[in-house]
């Protein structure tokens, strides 16, 4: 058995001896993956070639959908994580194995983009990198937009192969995405760049993949808090090369847990609505010849308001006031936390969520007024939290699909656990995962774990 460094799996996922245990087996159950599908037969030897490494999944706590338009934000790392077992090639090929995710592919990335497209032009073969097989072509992508932002910066690229495994939910809001886009970004810099790369270069990479290979607008707040870990307030306005400012809270001194409730609806299919919000949100700021709304205000929008009106509708303007709101308000959430003011902080959570619902309109989906899980578990909890006269909920990341936050006492965790799960049809005879999750924040990001 391939045994880890103490230290850090304890700073990773905490001192339950359990869990640690487990933590143990998974990496191993990992290594013995790598060694049946591209190993040799000596195990001894493919074991101790293996390096291991391992990115979170991050929860947002404040600031919901500001960083798209230079924003701030509030964000935790969590100990849910994707890790990998990769051993380095002496070739310009990418081997990806994930049986979680039917994956089981190769890519080729030697040369540049535009190198690629003039072979392709005088009839060579795409590679995978370039048409994918099609069940692959979301993790391909973004592996390849990420070797293609590692050659325009600069920094070296090679060939390796990886066995995957994630337990970070997916499509439901918690950056799986993300975190797979770090994990990958740390692979390429501790096999082929020495580890010298700093790790805030990594979330625009990650945003470059997305944006440019996934066509889908991104920001950089869910690889921001997934690289480098812990709680982190977060300031988009220089987004080359943004403020970023750890937060030293416990909630747990707080006698509260950060809980997480997957709707049972995913995220997948909503890269429309997504992409709506920030292309809203800068239409506004267009209409007042900046770029972004941060860059504008409050009262140049309502100096100017039956004008965005009519040029933008009234979607986009209630989207512009909510961007203005949530940025004040994760100044004053980091304060409260400061301070440990944390009713005042609450407080804030339950505006937060209010806003999202009302202004922003990240809730439901307009021509789907039968399907709104986000909106009924935000219901439910909101009902909760009265009963009790404690706790806060808001939507969770992206909106529409996916999980909803709520910080709920811990002598009432398990109360709020089983409300939900009886609501959504939970049914632990099944197997299936309880949709009801207590999150614990992660002091690191994403890392390379020695063994």
């Amino acid at each position: 058995m391939i045994r880890f460094s103490r230290e850090l799996f304890e700073l990773l996922y905490g001192t339950d001896r359990s869990v640690l245990a487990a933590q143990e087996k998974r990496y191993n159950a990992l290594a013995e993956l790598w060694h049946r599908r591209y190993g040799t037969g000596d195990k001894d030897a493919d074991f101790a070639s293996l390096r291991f490494f391992s990115s979170p999944g991050r929860s947002e706590i404040g600031g919901n959908h500001t960083d798209h338009n230079l924003g701030k934000v509030l964000a935790a790392s969590i100990r849910q994580d994707c890790i990998a077992a990769v051993r380095a090639t002496d070739d310009n090929t990418v081997y990806v194995y994930d049986p979680g995710y039917n994956a089981d592919y190769s890519i080729n990335i030697g040369g540049s983009d535009d190198e690629r497209a003039q072979a392709v032009q005088k009839g060579a073969a795409c590679t995978d990198a370039d048409n994918p097989p099609r069940e692959e072509k979301g993790s391909a992508a973004l592996i390849r937009g990420i070797v293609q932002g590692f050659k325009n910066a600069g920094y070296k690229t090679g060939g390796f192969k990886a066995c995957f495994t994630s337990d970070v939910i997916a499509a439901a809001g918690v950056s799986s995405s993300a975190a797979f886009e770090m994990l990958i970004c740390v692979i390429l810099n501790n096999l082929f760049n020495g580890g010298k790369i700093p790790l805030t270069a990594f979330p625009a990479i990650g945003s470059f993949a997305e944006n440019r290979y996934w066509n889908k607008k991104s920001g950089m707040l869910d690889q921001t808090a997934c690289v480098l870990g812990s709680l982190i307030a977060i300031d988009f306005k220089n987004p080359a090369q943004p403020l970023i400012e750890k937060i030293p809270f416990d909630f747990d001194k707080e006698e509260y847990a950060l809980m997480i409730v997957n709707t049972g609806s995913g995220h997948a299919d909503l890269s429309e609505a997504y992409s709506a919000i920030p292309a809203e949100m800068q239409s506004v700021a267009r209409a007042l010849g900046k770029e972004h709304l941060r860059d504008t205000s409050f009262e140049e929008v309502y100096e100017n308001l039956c004008r965005i009106r009519k040029t933008c509708g009234d979607r986009a303007v209630m989207r512009a006031f909510h961007f203005f709101e949530e940025n004040e308000r994760v100044d004053k959430e980091v304060r409260a936390l400061k301070t440990v003011d944390f009713t005042s902080f609450l407080n804030l959570i339950t505006e937060s969520g209010n806003s999202s619902w009302k202004w922003l309109q990240n809730i439901c989906i307009a021509d789907k007024p039968e399907s709104q899980p986000v909106a009924v578990c935000l219901a439910l909890t909101e009902h909760f939290i009265r009963i009790h006269n404690a706790g806060a909920c808001r939507v969770h990341g992206g909106g529409f699909a996916g999980v909803i936050q709520a910080f709920i006492p811990r002598s009432l965790c398990g109360a709020y656990t089983s409300y939900m799960e009886k609501a959504l049809g939970y049914d632990a005879g099944t197997g299936q995962k309880s949709p009801v999750f207590a999150m614990s924040i992660r002091p690191a990001g994403a890392v390379e774990i020695p063994t």
